[in-house]
């Protein structure tokens, strides 16, 4: 092969090599970033779960409420589970509850307040692989006496289904997503507030469904990811180097 055509085999090598090099240093500084964010959502998380529970905000203020700044916050009220259809979100287990590691369904019920208006209540986990209808029917029908009921719990918000989530089945009412507002428009519910209560407390006498506190439990490997990305970008770098070297020592200018 002739000096001008090994020149662009070389600048282009070495074009790719810093393109891939770029690339992986780029990968690692969005982990980092990524772990200062798991970082500052770990310890708001903690702050607000060690909080006492507050009365749920009143109505006017829900509008208000923000993702950001209230999902997770304990609240305590008294309402009235309707004698509605329930419904079950499919869950293969929990970064927030220790209890519920392996696959299951929760249990979305709609419950009234005194003044009238509805607010969805993840009432617990059933574990139930199958998402065996009965089931929850049989739980659920304990719950529903239509004698109201001292709820404490956290606020949280909808979840978005994504491109890979599975449709509903409306014959099992089971969803795939937390989407409290999609299953109450489904299910006849009525309008709900823009936030679900996922209940810590009361518990049924049989556990099932089965509420509880929640814990931080959130995976934090993104210092572990950047740390491959930083050395795959050196490692390929240092196999460069070696490469331009070996053609130096054997004649062949680079």
């Amino acid at each position: 092969m002739n000096e001008t055509a090994r020149k662009p085999r070389v600048a282009g090598f070495a074009l790719f090599t810093l393109f891939l090099t770029a690339a992986f240093v780029a990968l690692g500084l969005w982990q980092l970033q990524r772990r200062l964010a798991k970082h500052e959502l770990i310890a708001a998380l903690t702050e607000r779960l060690a909080e006492p529970p507050i009365a749920l905000p009143p109505p006017a203020q829900w509008a208000g409420l923000d993702a950001a700044r209230d999902e997770f916050r304990r609240v305590s009220f008294t309402a009235t589970y309707a004698a509605l259809p329930d419904a079950m979100v499919y869950s293969p287990g929990s970064a927030v509850r220790k209890d519920a590691s392996g696959p299951g369904t929760w249990a979305f019920l709609p419950a009234r307040l005194s003044s009238g208006e509805i607010v969805v209540i993840d009432a617990g986990f059933v574990e139930n692989t199958m998402q065996d209808r009965s089931v929850e029917d049989r739980a659920v029908k304990k719950l529903v006496t239509g004698a109201p009921v001292t709820l404490t719990g956290y606020l949280r918000f909808p979840e978005a289904p994504g491109w890979l989530t599975p449709a509903e089945n409306r014959d099992k009412r089971l969803w795939f997503v937390r989407d409290h507002l999609a299953i109450a428009g489904a299910l006849g519910w009525g309008a709900a507030a823009p936030f679900y209560i996922d209940l810590e407390q009361p518990a049924p006498e049989n556990g099932i469904p089965r509420p509880g506190p929640l814990d931080v439990n959130l995976k934090d490997d993104h210092l572990q990811y950047a740390i491959t990305w930083f050395t795959l970008a050196g490692a390929l770098l240092i196999a460069f180097a070696v490469w331009v070297r070996g053609r130096r020592q054997s004649g062949v200018r680079p």
